[in-house]
């Protein structure tokens, strides 16, 4: 560890998890802020925080505040990670990183400018058994890998005036659900080549479902599958021609997962064993990259998440979602 002092910008449902396991880690959670004291203040106490602030403006203006954790809904995330890198504050973002890749390269300039870390909170990467995984595939184990698949399914609020549905507030099942298969498919077969998207849209506009099938380098194929109306199985697959992995529900967390050979053999066998929800390993990783002067990232680097904010806004003009302020 760095000794980084962490401040958590906002306080919500995300950031009470991340703040339970940064505490879980051990690690330095020294301020939060929020739009309101009274917020502030119920929060700094939930997780035995020192400082309270009443305004984002004035939690990264705290001097006793080396990095930002930003877990506003993504609409927001270009505002308050510049606000935070504009005051000399490293940032950790959550995903999908911003609203689209015009925010996301603004904030890679401004990271770079400044001499700061800027980087996505895709917590998935960081867990253990992704880690494993990672492990097997450059080993071999899997040989030539042919086909990845994954969904993100889940049965979350039909109201129109929800978050989740309201375009102003970049609703949609994409951002909220589907930058999980697709930045894992980006994870395993690297860039598309090619993207072939198909959604169904409610009634404010944002995508309930969206279905992807792409191609990458050396003709590999994956496919994802999103949903805020319905609940499916939550599973992932590796397919290569040596072995496959099949990772459990929920996939995207801790979790188990198999390698299996062609002929059905289980040649190994993966449990998760993590503390908490395992949102500390993407903070210990920040970390290690400040210390280490690696500003760029190495699981997940900021020029691949804005890669792949290219991805999502290429989805979403075949789906026919456009967010209010990219209008103008």
């Amino acid at each position: 560890m760095t000794g980084l002092r962490w401040g958590i910008l906002a306080t919500g449902g995300i950031a009470g998890a991340f703040a339970s396991d940064l505490r879980t880690a051990g690690l330095d959670l020294v301020a939060v802020g929020s739009r309101s004291q009274e917020s502030a203040d119920a929060f700094a106490a939930r997780f035995d925080i020192p400082h309270a602030h009443a305004s984002y403006e004035a939690l990264v203006a705290d001097p006793d505040v080396d990095i930002v954790y930003v877990s506003t809904p993504h609409p927001m995330h270009h505002e308050n990670a510049r606000l935070a890198l504009e005051n000399g504050k490293h940032v950790l973002a959550e995903k999908a990183f911003t609203l689209n890749r015009a925010e996301a390269e603004d904030l890679q300039a401004l990271a770079a400018e400044r001499g700061l870390l800027a980087m996505e909170a895709m917590w998935t990467r960081y867990l253990p058994h992704m880690v494993r995984i990672r492990e097997l595939m450059a080993d071999g184990a899997l040989g030539e890998i042919r086909a990845v698949s994954a969904d993100h399914t889940q049965l979350l609020p039909s109201d129109p005036a929800h978050r989740l549905n309201a375009l102003e507030l970049g609703g949609g099942a994409l951002l909220d659900l589907g930058i999980y298969p697709i930045s894992f498919i980006w994870d395993i077969l690297g860039a598309p080549t090619t993207i072939h998207a198909v959604g169904r849209l409610v009634e404010t506009g944002a995508d309930s479902e969206v279905a992807t099938v792409m191609t990458h380098e050396g003709g590999a194929v994956s496919t994802s599958l999103s949903s805020s109306r319905a609940a499916g199985p939550n599973v992932a697959s590796i397919i290569g021609t040596a072995a496959r992995i099949d990772i459990d529900t929920v996939w995207y967390s801790p979790t188990t997962f198999r390698l299996v050979l062609p002929d059905g053999t289980v040649q190994e066998s993966y449990t998760s064993e993590v503390d908490g929800r395992g949102m500390q390993f993407q903070a210990l990783a920040a970390e290690r990259l400040v210390r280490d002067g690696i500003l760029e990232g190495d699981i997940l680097p900021i020029a691949e998440s804005v890669a792949i904010m290219g991805t999502l806004d290429e989805i979403r003009a075949q789906i026919g979602v456009r967010y209010p302020r990219e209008e103008v």
